[in-house]
């Protein structure tokens, strides 16, 4: 594994309560439709850095601005969270190159889908952890 490790979203809440930041990579339409993290019972606000634009094209500036928004602190970790999953392994393994301490959240913000498609088994606003409804 070539970053920190994989936390469930209830093991990433608790690192968010000890100082850890969490950085959501999905893109604006899902931060604006389908909600976002609510940290604010934590100590730090959340980042929102696009790993992928729409269509699934790469964001060339995904590290430079991670590193402009990240605290100055190498030792704080970060918490990457994306829908399922899977974007967010591939942005903590870049903030890991970058010298960034990164952690990946199973199961992501939504989850995985149930057998109609929905996605309603599991992930960060299933299991109950605080949740906003969107990002303008």
């Amino acid at each position: 594994m070539s970053y920190a490790g994989d936390l469930t979203p209830q093991d990433a809440w608790a690192k968010l309560e000890e100082g850890a930041v969490l950085v959501d990579v999905r893109t604006e339409g899902e931060w604006a439709h389908i909600g976002i993290p609510d940290t604010k019972a934590t100590e730090n606000d959340p980042l929102f850095i696009q790993w992928t634009f729409p269509g699934g094209i790469p964001n060339p500036d995904f590290v430079e601005q991670l590193k402009q928004q990240a605290p100055e602190d190498n030792r704080v970790e970060l918490v990457f969270l994306c829908r399922s999953g899977q974007r967010s392994i591939a942005a903590a393994i870049a903030a890991t190159q970058a010298g960034f301490t990164a952690y990946n959240v199973l199961e992501g913000f939504e989850g995985e889908p149930d057998r109609y498609g929905e996605r309603t088994v599991n992930g960060w606003k299933n299991r109950g952890l605080p949740t906003n409804l969107g990002k303008n």
